[in-house]
């Protein structure tokens, strides 16, 4: 704290005496910056209050080389590339500062400027003209490290499009945004990014990389809500992961697959045989999680654990086992991280808490006071081969009175650094980055914190440089990096730019110890099995069965022995027509004398028209076989079977999702359709068209309306929208209407006839109600989209 002190003192009075006409200030980089030896070149930033409308550049070397003399108009700063698929009512395009001024220098320039500054500083003066003289002046000092980076950096590359959630649920986006969702390798000394794996619908986050380089991990979330898999592969120049490099997380007491996650922020070991992770504390049915999904999309969320236990696996074992000392039922353990050697770990510890205590108020807000509050120590505990010990807490790193999470340690094992902040851990605006002494001691608050969030670090290979996050300049993540010295100083954040779109955000920055083009993409079988299932029942919902039934059978060809997909196969193939290619994908067994499930019976029954049927159907099928029999009714457009059978399967299942929508579709009652709408809602929180379908009917029906929850209904599934969708809008005005909100109602309805001209004459027929003071009413139809009234 003294050095960084004394720094800053150096660095105000260096201002002042260097000081000419007022008015121009360097924005970027800072003072004293330090570069790397292998970056590309940066641009750098001020503003100037004075009458300037041209800027001298002059850059003059200790050592007396020749120094190099630029003009320059200073262009605004570029805004940077926009991703169309990002743009969302749920946040804003990135704003440009248009009093600023910018300059890069050419590649040539910056290899002399590079060259010359390794010994001493260079002196970057920019000078303000006009009318030919000098009106303003500002000079920063920058020097470049012998040091290169030396490894490229692998990251996750995020949409912010946040949804709002129940409760618990660690899903800040929709699942639309989370196909967006890219991972890229970045090699500084390029200027440009590369995608290495993408389109993913499940969520794939915390990853790691062993310490050669050679090994990956991931957590990666499976189908049908289950949170439990990993991947384990060799990092090549294309990875290709197999179904076998694919772990179903399992302990002594059998496979764990709950909807809440299992295996949290897991970690390869340095020699890549090893992963640590943690899992929930034995016996608990409920979330381990303190969750709160915003709709603000510069701090959409807050989770951290609240329990949970330190748990290893080794392919030898094939199972998750609890680490002794780090399991303590009366403390949540969770961050663990190798030490370079793989000898010992370091993880966060804090007294377990429930994490939704009765009476909790829900928080609205980053560090909202009425977040539940926690505070984490760091311990270390050693690994012992999967024995463990004595966890002990780390001296500057623990009973400080604040929260401590994230620790890394230096691949040279001398320095920890890990994330401070008031409560909990990550994604906090007020997270700062320290340092200490890996074995513990007088923790320091590194320069190269910026104002806003600094969090998710990663050291190069050779524990000379750091790259972290931050939402400094935008609230869309950035990279940055400090360099670190032999007695642990740090440097200003250099900003690694263009990593991804402006409105775009990067995440979980992780050095990999291989060349830029030894990872060139992550794919295989295991991972296009998830996209074609993805696919596959996409088109099935759309009805368009004979594309679905070829993905199906493309995503069997994968999995040969998956009964789920051979189940969807054959119920595709049946809805499509095509009844003797079904039935033998929805027998129970194959072979030259498969037997027939009950599902396959009952359908074969039913298409064939024999009152048999009913007695086949009541062999004590599954809800998911009585939603089928109501889709294959629905087919043969027998609503009256299809509710019948809907019915059943939610009796079944009173929390079949897919049931309750269908049988709200189906129905023709608006009284009957809405407690399925909004089931389908609670069950479902981010299905835009049961939100809508439900709003409507609160906003339009005599005997129904609900103004003000239409309101909110409506404006949920208008943020779960890419574009201006007219009959959400459309929806979104008569809830309005329906809560005597008139003036909001026209203008929301102007928006939607915007959005689709076509639907002008209807919605123009609502304004003139609204314009009159009076709500749109519908008594019979539950939906008539403009395009069907």
């Amino acid at each position: 704290m003294v050095r960084t002190a004394r720094f800053l003192i150096t660095l105000s009075l260096a201002a002042a005496l260097s000081a000419g006409p007022p008015g121009l200030t360097v924005d970027y980089p800072a003072d004293r910056s330090l570069f790397p030896s292998d970056i590309a070149p940066p641009t750098l930033l001020w503003h100037d209050s004075t009458s300037a409308r041209s800027w001298a550049i002059d850059i003059t070397f200790a050592s007396g080389d020749a120094p190099i003399h630029v003009r320059s108009n200073g262009p605004q700063p570029a805004p940077g590339e926009i991703d169309p698929d990002c743009v969302s009512t749920t946040n804003e395009l990135p704003k440009v500062d248009r009093s600023q001024h910018s300059w890069m220098p050419e590649p040539a320039t910056w290899v002399l400027i590079k060259r010359k500054s390794t010994k001493a500083p260079a002196t970057v003066t920019i000078k303000g003209l006009a009318a030919g003289r000098i009106v303003s002046t500002a000079f920063i000092h920058i020097r470049a490290s012998t040091d290169p980076v030396g490894a490229p950096i692998f990251y996750r590359d995020v949409p912010l499009m946040p949804v709002e959630t129940s409760t618990g649920t660690i899903q800040p986006l929709s699942p639309y945004a989370v196909r967006l969702v890219k991972w890229r390798l970045r090699d500084v000394s390029q200027s440009k990014s590369r995608v290495v794996m993408e389109s993913l619908p499940v969520c794939a986050n915390c990853h790691s990389f062993s310490a050669d380089g050679r090994s990956m991990g991931m957590d990666l979330d499976g189908l049908q809500r289950n949170k439990g898999r990993y991947f384990l592969s060799k990092v090549q120049g294309d990875v290709n992961v197999a179904s076998a490099d694919v772990i179903q997380w399992a302990s002594e007491r059998g496979r764990l697959d709950s909807p809440i996650r299992v295996g949290f922020m897991s970690q390869l070991s340095p020699k890549g045989d090893t992963v640590v992770t943690t899992v929930d504390t034995p016996g608990s049915t409920t979330s381990n999680y303190y969750v709160a999904n915003f709709t603000d999309y510069r701090f959409l969320q807050v989770f951290f654990p609240t329990r949970g236990r330190l748990a290893w696996y080794r392919g030898d074992t094939g199972i998750l086992q609890s680490l002794p000392g780090a399991d303590d039922p009366a403390y949540v353990h969770f961050g663990a991280v190798w030490s370079p050697d793989g000898q010992s770990l370091v993880f966060a510890r804090a007294p377990v808490q429930d994490p939704n205590p009765p009476g909790q108020p829900v928080a609205r807000f980053a560090n909202d006071p009425h977040e539940l509050q926690i505070q984490y120590d760091l311990y270390r505990i050693p690994f012992n081969n999967g024995q463990g010990g004595r966890a002990e807490p780390i001296a500057g790193a623990s009973a400080n009175g604040m929260s401590n999470t994230f620790p890394k340690i230096s691949p040279d094992g001398r320095w920890l650094v890990y994330v401070q902040a008031r409560n909990g851990q990550l994604l906090r605006p007020d997270s700062q980055l320290y340092i200490v002494p890996a074995k513990g001691g007088m923790p320091r608050r590194m320069l190269c914190n910026t104002a806003r969030m600094n969090s998710w670090h990663s050291f190069s290979p050779n524990s000379r440089w750091m790259v972290f996050s931050s939402k400094a300049r935008s609230p869309y993540t950035q990279m940055y990096l400090t360099h670190i010295d032999d007695e642990g100083n740090d440097t200003p954040p250099i900003l690694i730019g263009n990593a991804t779109a402006a409105n775009r955000a990067v995440n979980l920055p992780e050095f990999v110890n291989v060349a830029p083009e030894g990872l060139r993409s992550i794919g295989g079988p295991a991972l296009d099995y998830y996209r074609l299932y993805d696919r596959a029942l996409y088109l099935q919902k759309a009805k368009r069965y004979d594309e679905s039934a070829a993905k199906w059978k493309a995503v069997l060809d994968i999995a040969p022995e998956d009964s789920d997909v051979r189940r969807h196969l054959g119920v595709t193939l049946l809805l499509a027509g095509r009844r003797a290619e079904a039935l033998p994908y929805l027998a129970r067994r194959q072979g030259p004398d498969p037997r027939e499930s009950p599902l396959a019976r009952a359908i074969r029954l039913l298409e064939s028209g024999e009152e048999a049927a009913r007695v086949a159907v009541s062999s004590r099928p599954t809800a998911e076989e009585h939603y089928y029999l109501a889709l294959v009714s629905l087919r043969g457009k027998d609503n009256g079977a299809a509710l019948i059978h809907l019915r059943e399967a939610l009796r079944l299942n009173p929390d079949y999702a897919e049931a309750h929508q269908r049988l709200a579709e189906t129905s023709d009652q608006p009284a009957e359709a809405l407690p399925h709408w909004l089931e389908t809602v609670r069950l479902r929180p981010n299905n835009a068209a049961a939100l809508r379908r439900a709003a409507w009917i609160l906003a339009t029906n005599e005997k129904l309306h609900n103004g003000q929850e239409a309101v909110a209904l409506a404006v949920r599934a208008l943020l779960l929208m890419t574009t201006e969708d007219s009959a959400t809008l459309d929806t979104l005005a008569a809830a309005y209407a329906d809560a005597h909100r008139f003036d909001e109602a026209i203008s929301t309805a102007r928006r939607a006839m915007q959005a689709d001209p076509a639907s002008s004459p209807i919605i123009q027929r609502r304004i003139d109600l609204y314009q009159a003071g009076r709500p749109w009413r519908a008594e019979q139809a539950q939906w008539p989209h403009p395009a069907r009234e």
